[in-house]
């Protein structure tokens, strides 16, 4: 990630702590459950936020080494650890297109809602893959987009608004050519949509940017309102947001 990527987010570490996308207990507990954890296992989780993913995946193995290039993030991150008393969490500065750790260290890596403000994805695969152990499992969740041209160049669009720190979000086609190209081995590849409010791209955003992504909302053809699911509900504008998980093995 990028020095925008820890400005934006040292400014964003409470808000991670509470964020309803963030803490989706049904999407932490997907990717808990592909990792197909195992009492012995050690576990990275690649850009932890404030720790999620790697407190969802503690109870099940021996040992989660949490990282993330964002000092506000990972002191956050141990704040909640030792609120919720849990012992076999660490948390570290670490980048993940240089991840400081030996060759097939892990026996899982995870990344929840990351990937799309890495600057260089497939410098990051790599990077995952080399530290994780023959057999071991990837797990990725993040925003994604469908297979069409506009929805695509929208969806990017609006979210680059919302955070500079934002690179691209990838249709699942894309992950499945990456992650093969990479050299792993895909064993399943989920998408999934929510339909949230225009709020969740325009709170906390500078007002010229908010007003820009109302814009491209108000221009929208019916058509491309259609593919875009924009329907007002309570005087409240609600759009599709696209995610995929994906579950993928090295060797």
């Amino acid at each position: 990630m990028t020095i925008t990527s820890q400005a934006v987010f040292s400014q964003r570490a409470a808000f991670y702590t509470t964020s309803a996308a963030h803490t989706d207990k049904n999407v932490l507990n997907r990717v808990a459950e592909l990792a197909l954890p195992q009492p012995q296992h050690v576990v990275l989780d690649v850009a932890t936020g404030t720790g999620h993913t790697a407190f969802a995946l503690a109870p099940f193995v021996r040992e989660v080494i949490a990282i993330d290039i964002t000092i506000e993030m990972l002191s956050e991150g141990r704040r909640l650890k030792t609120e919720r008393g849990v012992a076999n969490v660490e948390f570290r500065l670490a980048d993940v297109h240089e991840l400081p750790f030996d060759d097939r260290s892990f026996d899982i890596v995870t990344c929840r809602r990351a990937a799309h403000h890495f600057v260089n994805i497939e410098k990051s695969l790599d990077e995952m893959k080399r530290v994780l152990a023959y057999g071991g499992c990837l797990v990725i969740d993040d925003r994604s987009v469908p297979e069409d041209d506009f929805v695509d160049a929208t969806m990017n669009r609006l979210d680059w608004l919302h955070d500079e720190s934002h690179v691209r979000q990838y249709r699942s086609s894309d992950w499945e050519r990456k992650l093969i190209d990479a050299g792993f081995t895909i064993e399943m590849i989920e998408p999934y949509t929510r339909h949230r409010p225009l709020s969740s791209l325009t709170d906390n955003v500078d007002p010229k940017k908010v007003a820009e992504i109302r814009s491209i909302i108000a221009a929208l053809y019916e058509s491309q309102r259609a593919a875009m699911n924009v329907v007002e509900r309570d005087r409240e504008i609600y759009t599709n947001h696209w995610y995929v998980i994906i579950a993928a093995k090295k060797g």
